[in-house]
C-alpha cells in the first residue's frame, strides 16, 4: 500500500518522550483511537515495548533518538512521512525532572533543561508545521510550574514557561491556517520520574495536603487531556493551557491534617 492511499485511512501522531510515563500514555491512548503512532525515546528497548502495546505494525513507528540533536527534528517528521504520509498531531512530551533553584542551577544544567524542554519543542514544532494541513494540532506538555513559576522550579519552569508561551504563538500564527495549538498543564502525575520524589514526605505533603482532590494524578489524566485536544469536539480550543491538577494550582486549599497539625520550627 502507498503512502497516499495509508494517509487516506488514518491520522498520525508524532509523541516525543513516548517510551514511558505520561508520553507512553498520549501514545496508547491516540493509537487505541485509532491513529497511527511515531514514538520518540531515548531507549531503544523501552520503545520495543510501545510498539508492543500498541500491538500493530501497521500503526506505529519509533525513533531512538535524543531530541536536541541537530538531526532530530528532520529524522522523526521524515519517519511519519515516509510511513503515512502525513503528520496531524504533533505531542512534544519529553521531559526531564528534578530541577535546583535558581542559585544552584549551573550553566550545563541550564542549557540541559532549555534544551530538551524549549528548544527541542520549538524546533520540532518548526519541522512539522509546514506539513500540517487543517485541523491539525500541536500539543505541549508544560507543567503546573509554568503557572506558579514552582518552588525551587530553577530551569525547568523557565523552560516551561516558554513552552506555554510558545503554544500561544503557534495558535496566533498558525490559526488562521487551521493549525491549532493548545498545551495541558499536569500537575504532580505518578510516574516513574515522580515515584522517586514521591519518598520524599516534604514534596509529598506539598502536593497530597494542597490538592483538594483525594488523590494524585495519574497518567490516563493527562493522556485523555491530549486525546480529546486531538479530537473533533477541540476542534474550536486553540491558545490554552488546560491544567489538570485536582485543583493545586488555582486553589488555596489545605487539607484537615494540614490545618490541625502542629506546626514545629524545623
Amino acid at each position: 500500500m502507498t503512502a497516499d492511499a495509508r494517509s487516506e485511512m488514518v491520522q498520525v501522531a508524532i509523541v516525543t518522550g513516548a517510551s514511558s510515563g505520561i508520553g507512553f500514555g498520549c501514545a496508547t491512548k491516540l493509537a487505541e483511537a485509532g491513529m497511527a503512532i511515531v514514538g520518540t525515546g531515548r531507549d531503544e528497548d523501552r520503545l520495543s515495548a510501545l510498539e508492543k502495546a500498541i500491538g500493530d505494525h501497521d500503526r506505529v513507528a519509533t525513533v531512538a533518538v535524543d531530541l536536541t540533536a541537530d538531526e532530530a527534528p528532520q529524522r522523526i517528521v521524515q519517519t511519519a512521512l515516509d510511513r503515512w504520509g502525513r503528520v496531524d498531531f504533533l505531542i512534544n512530551n519529553a521531559g526531564v525532572g528534578s530541577p535546583k533553584p535558581l542559585h544552584e542551577t549551573d550553566d550545563e544544567s541550564l542549557d540541559y533543561f532549555l534544551g530538551v524542554m524549549l528548544r527541542a519543542p520549538f524546533r520540532l514544532a518548526r519541522e512539522v508545521v509546514v506539513h500540517m494541513k487543517p485541523g491539525s494540532a500541536i500539543i505541549n506538555i508544560t507543567s503546573t510550574f509554568s503557572v506558579v513559576g514552582g518552588l525551587r522550579g530553577g530551569a525547568y519552569s523557565a523552560a516551561k514557561g516558554g513552552l506555554t508561551s510558545l503554544t500561544r504563538h503557534i495558535a496566533c500564527q498558525y490559526g488562521p491556517q487551521g493549525i491549532r495549538c493548545n498545551a495541558v498543564a499536569p500537575g504532580v502525575t505518578v510516574t516513574p520520574m515522580v515515584a522517586t520524589r514521591l519518598e520524599d514526605s516534604r514534596f509529598r505533603k506539598i502536593n497530597t495536603e494542597m490538592t483538594p482532590y483525594p488523590r494524585l494524578g495519574e497518567v490516563n489524566d493527562i493522556a485523555s487531556t491530549v486525546a480529546f485536544l486531538c479530537s473533533e469536539g477541540a476542534s474550536f480550543i486553540n491558545g490554552q493551557e488546560i491544567v489538570v491538577d485536582g485543583g493545586w494550582t488555582s486553589t488555596k486549599y489545605l487539607s484537615d491534617f494540614a490545618l490541625n497539625s502542629d506546626w514545629v520550627q524545623s
